[in-house]
């Protein structure tokens, strides 16, 4: 496994069920995961540093996590080797890599999206967001840890947001080109699929809340909970995103000389006019991931090297008909400053919840302590009948963990509740 978040823990936890799983090693991997895997110090960005591990110590079969290797070629890499892996080429991997790329790929294949336009040029920018009018939405093009998007009511709003990623270079040179869009109206939801190339496999739809706060104020984070099943993602809606733009998006990507495999991860607003896609990402959502496998009642690892070899079947998948739900706990500032090193108790009482899984996406250990490391910390995660007696298993977990400095939403699930 290469990473080292709570989307990593989750898939560890998932794969280690497997009795094809006879050694674990991760890169590089937290504290949590170190229950379940030999972490080993490298960082998940070092191509040449997993290739080498993989190589010397005769890994079978490599799951990469995080978007930025996959962007970086290490699947690439890793085939020229001789092994197997789970994940995109760099070329296929553009799709998340490039917003731009990947709104041209829409296009051309008639992929349901906003209108758009694509910009090298502050000025040009500015005058395409003159004439088209707010609300409207102001994106990095390049990779920006899932915070380059700025949602903008107002006309000065989008100008101040180009200025900000171009001029004054917020996300360094993901902010090269920026991606002016329509802002999409309805109601969001993550669908996942497995990809082997030439078919799709359909997994569980989910729900992330972005917003650091209640109520879904405050800035953009990386996500700070989700839930699956998305009520809104009803059996027919599924089958129509499958058509209309997983199917089309695998397609066209094959037509360019991209075949894709890996998990495809479409952002999509669900409106009066059907699907759209918002983005596309390559890799498994964080934190969707940690709900999805709690609801996975078969061999993901199967599934997984199934897919990397190019013969996926359906019948590999099965879930539990529960519900499951993760609530964030992020340390205090974030997605700003924020404190690393401050302890965390009561981990134990949490993770021995009924139901509940405790995966670690920013720890360390330090002796017998727990310490945090990141922004979000960790993921608890709890599996139910209903989304409502998941919420309620999750933050009961919540309250048992001692952690003054973290904090973290009171109100993951209000939609499928509201419904």
């Amino acid at each position: 496994m290469v990473g080292s978040g709570g989307r990593e823990h989750a898939l560890c936890w998932a794969i280690a069920k497997s009795p094809r799983c006879a050694d674990l090693s991760c890169a590089p991997g937290n504290a949590g995961i170190a229950g379940l895997a030999r972490c080993v110090d490298i960082g998940a960005g070092d191509v040449d540093g997993v290739v080498g591990f993989a190589a010397e110590n005769g890994i079978d079969f490599v799951v990469v996590g995080p978007e930025v290797p996959l962007v970086a070629g290490l699947v690439d890499r890793l085939d020229d080797a001789g092994i197997l892996a789970f994940g995109p080429s760099a070329r296929a991997a553009e799709l998340e890599g490039s917003k731009g790329f990947m709104k041209d790929l829409c296009a051309r294949y008639g992929v349901p999206t906003g209108s758009y336009g694509r910009f090298t040029d502050v000025d040009a920018a500015k005058a395409y967001i003159r004439d088209k009018g707010a609300p409207i939405v102001v994106k990095a093009d390049g990779l920006a840890a899932g915070k380059g998007v700025i949602l903008c009511r107002t006309g000065g709003e989008a100008e101040a947001a180009v200025d900000k990623i171009m001029t004054g270079r917020a996300f360094g040179s993901a902010g090269d080109e920026v991606v002016v869009e329509e802002m999409l109206e309805g109601e969001e939801a993550s669908f996942f699929a497995l990809v082997d190339g030439r078919r799709a496999v359909p997994l569980v739809a989910a729900q992330d809340h972005k917003a650091a706060f209640d109520g879904d104020r405050g800035p953009n984070t990386g996500g700070m909970g989700a839930y699956t099943p998305a009520p809104v993602v009803t059996g027919d809606m599924a089958k129509t995103i499958m058509e209309r733009i997983i199917t089309p998006t695998i397609e066209g990507m094959a037509a360019e000389g991209r075949p894709y495999k890996g998990v495809l991860y479409a952002g999509v607003m669900i409106g009066e006019d059907g699907p759209r896609v918002l983005e596309f990402n390559v890799r498994f959502g964080d934190p969707e991931c940690q709900p999805m496998v709690m609801r996975l009642k078969s061999d993901f690892l199967d599934a997984l090297v199934a897919c990397a070899e190019g013969r996926l079947d359906p019948a590999m998948l099965e879930w539990h008909d529960d519900a499951a739900l993760v609530v964030v706990m992020a340390a205090k500032g974030y997605p700003g400053a924020y404190e690393k090193g401050t302890e965390i108790r009561g981990l134990e009482k949490a993770d021995a919840a009924e139901g509940v899984v405790v995966f670690h996406a920013g720890t360390r250990a330090d002796g017998g302590r727990i310490l945090a490391n990141g922004g979000r910390v960790l993921g608890v995660t709890a599996r139910a009948a209903t989304v409502a007696d998941a919420q309620k298993r999750a933050y009961e977990a919540v309250d048992r963990i001692d952690w003054p400095d973290g904090f973290c939403r009171r109100d993951i699930g209000w939609r499928a509740l509201g419904r």
